[in-house]
């Protein structure tokens, strides 16, 4: 169980958002704007050896919204080449470039699906482009009529894949780790979402990093308890980097002290 740092970038900004408030039309709620670039979080990270961190970037594909954001994350791959993932309108065409400039991982969601069902040969074409340990597929979720059912187009559009630990077997083979944001608590600061996190801890033998609304230590040993110690968490609103409380050099300092993972659950 390890912390992954995150950068998240909105029309050209590092900012933490509320995750369910983005759409293409309505006002997105703002936690925290930074006065400060990409690259100033990513040296940061780098500084305290914590790999793996994920840039997000929340413009629609094709703005220049989009374009703006692009330039702020490829300062944060500049200052930390190999160290930090990135997503966000990632497709087959562009993937090699975010590697290209220096991003350890790309995060895919919406790419992999069409009308709202998952396209394999999708998958296949990104194997091909940047190979599977280069990807990681972030299979976020809203609790929907049949449970946890995957979200794209930034997370407002429902798709037909429910996410049950079978379903992330199956999708092993196409990728090298799993991001999974619990949407409905995500960037609200009001707590963990357990039932989430307790199915996550069903899937074995793979590296899954949870987000959504962690605000205190307490909510870090939920997820540890809940997760078996085997599911890595990202913090975004509630560090004290970005307007927040919780002290980020603690929670870097704790990866120095915590096992790389056994491949083996703890029993709680």
């Amino acid at each position: 169980m390890r912390f992954r740092p995150c950068i998240d970038i909105h029309n050209g900004s590092v900012k933490q958002i509320v995750g369910g408030s983005l759409s293409d039309g309505g006002e997105v709620k703002e936690n925290f704007v930074a006065g400060l670039n990409a690259d100033h979080y990513a040296e940061m990270y780098k500084k305290y050896g914590l790999k793996g961190g994920h840039i997000i970037i929340l413009n629609k594909f094709g703005t220049p919204e989009y374009d703006a954001s692009v330039r702020q994350a490829n300062l944060a791959l500049s200052a930390y080449p190999g160290g930090m993932q990135i997503g966000g309108g990632i497709t087959d065409r562009n993937a090699r470039s975010f590697i290209d400039a220096g991003a350890g991982h790309i995060i895919v969601t919406s790419f992999i699906f069409e009308n709202g069902v998952l396209n394999r040969d999708r998958l296949k074409a990104l194997v091909d482009e940047v190979g599977k340990d280069k990807i990681v597929l972030d299979l976020s979720c809203r609790m929907g009529e049949k449970g946890y059912t995957v979200v794209v187009d930034r997370w407002q559009t429902y798709t037909d894949l429910v996410l049950t630990p079978e379903v992330i077997e199956s999708l092993k083979e196409y990728c090298d780790e799993f991001l999974i944001h619990g949407v409905d608590v995500e960037g609200k600061k009001q707590g963990v979402d357990t039932d989430l996190i307790r199915l996550l801890s069903e899937c074995r033998d793979c590296t899954i990093t949870y987000a959504g609304g962690i605000r205190d230590y307490d909510d870090i040993r939920l997820i540890e308890e809940y997760g078996q110690g085997q599911i890595d968490y990202t913090v975004g609103s509630a560090l004290d980097i970005f307007g927040g409380t919780l002290s980020f050099e603690e929670l870097a300092k704790r990866n120095v002290r915590e096992p790389e993972h056994t491949g083996t659950r703890k029993e709680v």
